[in-house]
C-alpha cells in the first residue's frame, strides 16, 4: 500500500504540496515541454530527456546484451527526443559491475548497432530522427569499481561505508592506498579515448560522468588529496579541465560534450534499528569531504562551488549539463526520492516531496547561473503519472531546460509520445518507485555476477527475473 503517493488528480497532490510548503508547482496543461531546444548548435524535437539507465545487463566483455538493445529500442520508440545513455565503462577495471558495458575497439561495431537499432525505432514509431540526440556516458566508477575501490582520496566518513573486501566485509581503512597521479592521468586518457569512438561510431554526445562519488565526482570533493589534482578549487577540477580540453582540441565539433554533474553530495545515511528510517551518520564538523555540501550541516547544500564549476565547464566547451545529487551507495533518498525502499534499505527520512523540491531548486540554481547551456533536471519519477505536469511548470518558470526521467522510462519508455498524442500520462504505466529496479542491481548471485535489472511492476520479464533472484538467493533464510 502506498505510504506516500496518494494522489488521484493533480489538485489532490497540490494539497500536499501546499501543506508540506514545498516549491513543486504543477501544470494542467502540455505545452512547453513539447517544444523544440537547441542544444549544442543541434535541433532537438521536444523537451523530454532519458537519464543514463543501466541495465546491468550486458555481457561479460562488455558487449551490449539481448536486454540492453531491448531497452535501447524502447527508449527510441518512445518519443524522449534526448537519450542519454547509459553508463560505459573506459576501461575494464573502471566498471562498476561485471555486466556494464565498455566501449573499446573489440566492442566498437556491437555498440553501433545498437545505436542503430535505436535511431531506427524512433524513425519507425515517431517518424523522424533528424531532431533526436543520442549520447553515451563516459564513466570511471572509481571508488565504486567491481573489482575493489580505486579512490581518489582518503574521507573517513565516506571510507567507513565503502566495501574494500566483498568477501571478508571490509572496509576502505586510512591504510588503503588510493589512486597516483599516474593512475588518475590513465584514467583521463582512457575517457578522452572513448569519446574518441563514441564519435567514431556516431553518437551526438558524450558524457563527462561526474556524479554520485565515482572518480571525477569524487576528485570535486578531494580537498583531502596532496598533489595536483587535490586541495584547492583549482586542483580538484583540474582532471576533468584536462579531460575536456582534449576532447575539444582532438574532436573539434564533432561531438557535443556533456556532463552529468553532482551539485550536492550530502552525508552517509543509515538504518535506524529502532524505526527503519534513514538517519545520518555521525559525522565530524567541519566535514570538507562532500562537494556542494555545507561544511557545518552536511545535510544542506551550498551550492557556491558547483555554481563555479558549472560557468567554468561552460566555458571549457561543455554545452549541455544534467544535475545530479547524492550517492546510490550511502544515501539514496537523495538521489532519487522513493516510495519504498529495496529489501535491505531504509524508509525514506523525509516526504519524498521534499526530495522532489531539493532536486527541483538545485537544478533551478545552475539554470540560473549558466543561462546560454541547456539544463536537464532530475528528480521527477516519483511523482509518477503527474511528472510531467511538473516539469511543464519548470520549463515555464525557465528553471530547467529540459525535464529529464531515469526510473521513470524503465517503466514508461513511451512516456513522451502519450504526452505528445494525448496531452497526459497514463496512471498505470507509471513507475511506481518501489526499488524493485535498485533490489535487482544489488543481485550479484548468477553466473554472470549481476542479475539484470529493469521495472518488476510495469515489465513482465523483469517481474520474472526477480522472482528467480529471489528464489535463488543464498542468503534468504540465513
Amino acid at each position: 500500500m502506498a505510504k506516500f503517493f496518494k494522489y488521484k488528480t493533480l489538485d489532490m497532490l497540490r494539497e500536499d504540496v501546499e501543506q508540506l510548503g514545498v516549491n513543486v508547482r504543477l501544470e494542467d496543461e502540455l505545452r512547453a515541454c513539447l517544444e523544440p531546444l537547441d542544444v549544442g548548435g543541434r535541433t532537438v524535437g521536444n523537451r523530454f530527456a532519458i537519464h543514463p539507465m543501466e541495465g546491468c545487463d550486458g555481457e561479460l566483455d562488455g558487449k551490449p546484451g539481448e536486454l540492453t538493445v531491448r531497452r535501447w529500442e524502447r527508449f527510441g520508440a518512445g518519443g524522449a527526443k534526448l537519450i542519454w545513455g547509459e553508463a560505459t565503462a573506459v576501461a575494464e577495471e573502471a566498471r562498476a559491475n561485471t555486466r556494464q558495458l565498455l566501449i573499446n575497439e573489440d566492442n566498437l561495431a556491437s555498440l553501433a548497432d545498437m545505436l542503430e537499432v535505436t535511431r531506427k525505432a524512433h524513425r519507425d514509431s515517431i517518424g523522424d530522427d533528424s531532431d533526436l540526440l543520442i549520447g553515451l556516458q563516459l564513466t570511471h566508477s572509481g571508488r565504486y569499481s567491481y573489482k575493489g575501490p580505486l579512490i581518489a582520496q582518503h574521507d573517513s566518513v565516506v571510507d567507513a561505508v565503502t566495501i574494500a573486501d566483498k568477501k571478508k566485509r571490509l572496509f576502505v581503512t586510512d591504510e588503503y592506498p588510493i589512486q597516483t597521479d599516474d593512475e588518475l592521468r590513465a584514467a583521463g586518457d582512457a575517457l578522452v579515448e572513448g569519446a574518441r569512438l563514441a564519435a567514431k561510431i556516431g553518437f551526438d554526445f558524450v558524457d563527462i560522468k561526474q556524479c554520485h562519488r565515482y572518480l571525477l565526482s569524487e576528485l570535486l570533493a578531494a580537498r583531502m588529496r596532496p598533489g595536483p589534482y587535490g586541495g584547492s578549487y583549482e586542483n580538484r577540477t583540474r582532471l576533468a579541465r584536462e579531460v575536456i580540453g582534449r576532447m575539444k582540441d582532438e574532436l573539434g565539433d564533432r561531438l557535443i560534450l556533456a556532463s552529468r554533474l553532482n551539485v550536492y553530495d550530502g552525508a552517509p545515511f543509515f538504518q535506524d534499528p529502532d524505526t527503519g528510517a534513514g538517519s545520518p551518520k555521525d559525522i565530524p564538523t567541519p566535514y570538507i569531504g562532500g562537494w556542494g555540501t555545507n561544511p557545518d550541516n552536511p545535510l544542506e547544500p551550498d551550492y557556491a562551488e558547483p555554481v563555479r564549476y558549472a560557468r567554468d565547464l561552460e566555458t571549457w566547451g561543455v554545452e549541455l549539463l544534467n544535475i545530479s545529487m547524492g550517492s546510490p551507495y550511502y544515501n539514496p533518498h537523495v538521489g532519487r526520492p522513493f516510495e519504498r525502499p529495496p529489501i535491505d534499505g531504509y524508509t525514506s527520512p523525509e516526504h519524498p516531496l521534499i526530495g522532489v523540491e531539493r532536486h527541483f531548486d538545485a537544478a533551478a540554481v545552475i539554470q540560473a547561473a549558466t543561462p546560454n547551456v541547456p539544463v536537464i533536471g532530475t528528480g521527477y519519477s516519483w511523482l509518477q503519472h503527474f511528472f510531467a505536469n511538473a516539469g511543464e511548470a519548470n520549463l515555464r518558470d525557465g528553471r530547467v531546460s529540459m525535464v529529464g526521467v531515469g526510473r521513470g522510462s524503465l517503466a514508461y519508455p513511451d512516456f513522451a509520445k502519450d504526452a505528445m498524442e494525448k496531452g497526459e500520462l497514463t496512471r498505470n504505466k507509471a513507475c511506481v518507485a518501489v526499488s524493485y529496479c535498485t533490489a535487482l542491481m544489488r543481485a550479484k548471485h548468477n553466473d554472470k555476477g549481476q542479475f539484470p535489472t529493469g521495472c518488476v511492476p510495469r515489465d513482465k520479464p523483469y517481474a520474472d527475473i526477480y522472482k528467480h533472484a529471489l528464489a535463488t538467493d543464498p542468503t534468504r533464510d540465513a
